[in-house]
Order: C-alpha cells, then sequence, then structure tokens
C-alpha cells in the first residue's frame, strides 16, 4: 500500500502558483467553517483588522470564528487573487449567508495578508462590505460546509 505524499508547506516567498494555491487553500478552510482548523493557519502571535474589529494572537482568532459562524448561518466563501510579492498576498472575495431571522446577505471584500518565513499568516486586514439579497439572488449553492466544487466559476467579474 502506497501513500500519498504530503505537500510542502507554501512558504515565501510567493510564485504565482503558491499564490493561487495558498488562496484556495484559505478559500477551503474557512468553508470547512471550523474555527480550530482555519486559526491553525496564523502565527500564534497573528494580528487582524476585521472590519473596525482588532484581534491578536490564534486563540482570539478561533474565539472570533466560532462567534461568527454561529451568527453567519450557511456560510459560502469565494476568494481570488489580486495581487503578490514576496511574502504578501492580496485578495478579494465575496461570501454569502443568513442570519437567524432567514435574511440572506452577501459580503464583499479585500485582504491583505502577510506571512511570516514558515507560511503562517501573521498580519490580516479585511475591509467588508454587507448588503441584503434575497434567496433567489445567491450565487453560491454548492452544499455546506465543504470546499467550493472544482467546476464553480467563482467570484463574477460583474456585482
Amino acid at each position: 500500500m502506497t501513500s500519498t505524499p504530503a505537500r510542502k508547506p507554501i512558504v515565501p516567498p510567493f510564485s504565482l502558483e503558491d499564490a493561487v494555491r495558498k488562496v484556495r487553500l484559505a478559500e477551503d478552510a474557512w468553508n470547512s467553517r471550523d474555527p480550530a482548523r482555519v486559526a491553525q493557519a496564523y502565527t500564534e502571535d497573528s494580528v487582524w483588522r476585521n472590519r473596525s474589529e482588532f484581534i491578536v494572537g490564534r486563540a482570539a482568532i478561533e474565539r472570533f470564528l466560532t462567534q461568527k459562524w454561529n451568527r453567519e448561518l450557511d456560510y459560502r466563501l469565494c476568494k481570488s487573487l489580486w495581487t503578490f510579492g514576496d511574502d504578501r498576498i492580496a485578495v478579494r472575495f465575496q461570501y454569502e449567508w443568513h442570519d437567524s431571522a432567514g435574511q440572506w446577505h452577501r459580503s464583499y471584500g479585500n485582504e491583505l495578508w502577510e506571512f511570516d518565513a514558515s507560511g503562517l499568516m501573521k498580519r490580516r486586514e479585511a475591509s467588508i462590505n454587507d448588503t441584503d439579497i434575497t434567496a433567489a439572488e445567491r450565487r453560491f449553492l454548492w452544499t455546506a460546509p465543504g470546499p467550493r466544487p472544482e467546476d464553480h466559476p467563482g467570484i463574477p467579474e460583474v456585482r
């Protein structure tokens, strides 16, 4: 019986292929809605700005994500590489979710990521805006939680 070799961690400096893969791995992790899994991608002392909230440390990130996914139900996310440099990646994203009253929302945003030498994210800055949508306006319809299907087109270019 042969085993599949583990992939090497993606570490700076990033190539285009590395950056694209790093973005997709982050998207898949967030779509798992598993705060402990997602938090492992960040340094112990990672610093976040998420909207107007400032979060410091892996444990605080895990708590934040737990609260987020208790509030943002049936969350589904698409990320897209915007640009990258040696140890930095910029992404744009959209995600859909509904609140406890059943109102659907689409959240749009941009993230700036900075990584340490081991490939863990040490800084994340997220700017996010929300809009109400109807259930009929939803774009991200795969079974959640789980990764976006490979054949899903991702973020549309217009609205």
